[in-house]
């Protein structure tokens, strides 16, 4: 399986960029994972488009919200069943168009709280990473 973060916007903090990467490096000894920033959710959509067989979540504060037990069993679920790829849209400041939620149907929440589009990608990458964890039986997660 294939993960990839979809960006709307960039993530400009050099302190968060840094943190960001090391968990994508931790990410990808468990799966191949790649970060893909794009300007705008149009040009998230022609992402989007050209990849219908992926399965696509919009981080939302309205989305379902899982325990890290729950959203690693959920990523092996998907991993097991063979899926290609998953991928995260993860919006920036402004949000999401309507046309983007009306095409990602599927929403995740990490939290009832409102969090900065740059500190929540940092969490999604943290919580992929700690799903993968959990899936091998690792220490990290305790």
């Amino acid at each position: 399986m294939r993960i990839q973060l979809l960006m709307l916007g960039k993530t400009r903090r050099p302190e968060i960029n840094a943190v960001l990467s090391d968990y994508i490096k931790r990410i990808s000894r468990s799966c191949a994972i790649e970060i893909t920033e794009v300007r705008d959710g149009d040009a998230a959509m022609k992402k989007l488009d050209g990849d219908r067989a992926a399965v696509a979540l919009l981080l939302d504060a309205g989305g379902k919200v899982h325990d890290s037990t729950a959203f690693a069993k959920w990523l092996g679920e998907l991993r097991d069943r063979g899926t290609r790829e998953a991928i995260f849209v993860c919006g920036d400041a402004h949000g999401f168009t309507d046309a983007l939620r009306e095409r990602v149907k599927q929403k995740l929440s990490l939290s009832a709280m409102t969090y900065s589009h740059e500190l929540a990608r940092l969490m999604l990458a943290e919580q992929i990473y700690r799903a993968f964890a959990i899936l091998s039986g690792s220490s990290y997660p305790k």
